[in-house]
């Protein structure tokens, strides 16, 4: 028995390698030097724009990943977040702009963004399925309208222009490589909250929710509590992102939060995948790829179409998205692969070969 565990106990260095993952480690290598291999055009129209793009279907995953409660209103969160930084921060339209410094202003934008997304929730929590779609739809769809007509608080059509990010230490936040890094850390942050929340106490039992919301009920769980406290988690890292889309494009208007906005984050979401993190940020990098390229290839009336098929495309091999194909990928590897990854299965199969070799 003693040989057997000690013949099934990993090494240190092997845990950490099997915990972190070498495809981790390496990505995060890729994300940390990619400025140095990258030109400014690279790093901010695809890198950082990707990366805020990811954040806003991230907290789309929470909700619908975590919760199954399908959202199309967290454009409209981010955009209340970003309309916050126009209005009570500096822009060059002569409209509003109280110049609040940037540490009042971005903690004030996300939480407000945050209790506007826990109001959503609350409204919509009475419903499931298809009718909690329509009914974020009709909000997102609302939002856009009523910023779009109100000249007093949002200026109508014209938004805001002349936004920008800040400066301070010394650094210009909106040059190219610091907002990548801005942009990056940001996105970690996120990212590393909804793996932790996930493995919590809540994220377990929000889960259970989404599994079978009566047994929870029954069990003495406040079912409407706990979807309610998603939107607000979600509607963090909408606001946060939508506070960086506001400094990348440097102006906030209605076009920025209308439907086909609302539309993206859900097929970012999709593409990249539901079931982990990291799903929503590998759906950023191909539906971003697909927007700034296939101008070049398809023409500029005709690149949503080439999206439409490549979410198509995706969803019928795949319907857990670019994880899911990676999942399907990693099941036909060979055996002795699948049992290496066993530390108790690898000894019992080594002291079974020694014993072997010895007869």
């Amino acid at each position: 028995m003693s040989e057997l565990l000690t013949a099934a106990r990993p090494r240190l260095d092997g845990t950490f390698l099997e915990r972190i993952g070498l495809g981790n480690i390496a990505l995060v290598i890729f994300l940390v030097i990619y400025p140095a291999v990258a030109s400014e055009f690279f790093i901010v129209q695809i890198g950082a724009y990707s990366l805020i793009w990811g954040m806003l279907a991230l907290s789309l995953m929470i909700l619908a990943g975590y919760g199954g409660m399908v959202s199309m209103a967290q454009i409209s969160i981010a955009g209340v977040a970003g309309y916050t930084v126009a209005i009570f921060g500096m822009n060059h339209t002569g409209v509003h702009g109280f110049g609040w410094p940037f540490w009042i202003l971005v903690p004030f934008a996300v939480l407000l963004a945050a209790l506007v997304a826990g109001l959503i929730g609350l409204i919509s929590n009475r419903t499931e399925g298809i009718y909690t779609i329509m009914i974020t739809l009709a909000v997102a769809t609302g939002f856009f309208y009523f910023t779009q007509q109100n000249y007093a608080l949002f200026n109508g059509h014209s938004g805001f222009a002349g936004i920008e990010a800040p400066k301070f230490w010394g650094i210009n936040w909106r040059a190219p490589v610091p907002f990548y890094y801005l942009c990056l850390g940001c996105a970690v942050l996120s990212y590393a909250a909804v793996l932790y929340a996930s493995r919590s106490a809540y994220g377990l039992t929000l889960q259970a929710v989404r599994d079978n919301a009566r047994r929870m009920r029954a069990l003495g769980y406040d079912v409407t509590r706990h979807k309610v406290v998603a939107y607000f988690y979600s509607g963090l890292i909408a606001g946060l992102g939508g506070v960086l889309l506001v400094w990348f494009n440097g102006r906030i208007s209605p076009g920025t939060i209308d439907v086909s906005a609302a539309i993206n984050v859900l097929v970012i979401a999709v593409i990249g995948g539901m079931r982990h993190p990291i799903g929503p940020f590998l759906g950023a990098v191909v539906v971003v790829l697909i927007q700034t390229f296939a101008i070049d290839v398809v023409g500029a009336e005709r690149y949503n179409t080439l999206i439409g098929l490549v979410f198509l495309l995706i969803v019928f091999a795949s319907p857990d998205g670019i994880l899911g194909l990676w999942e399907k990928a990693k099941l036909r590897a060979p055996r002795e692969q699948v049992f290496q990854l066993d530390p108790l299965r690898a000894g019992v199969m080594s002291i079974t070969n020694r014993r072997k070799r010895n007869i």
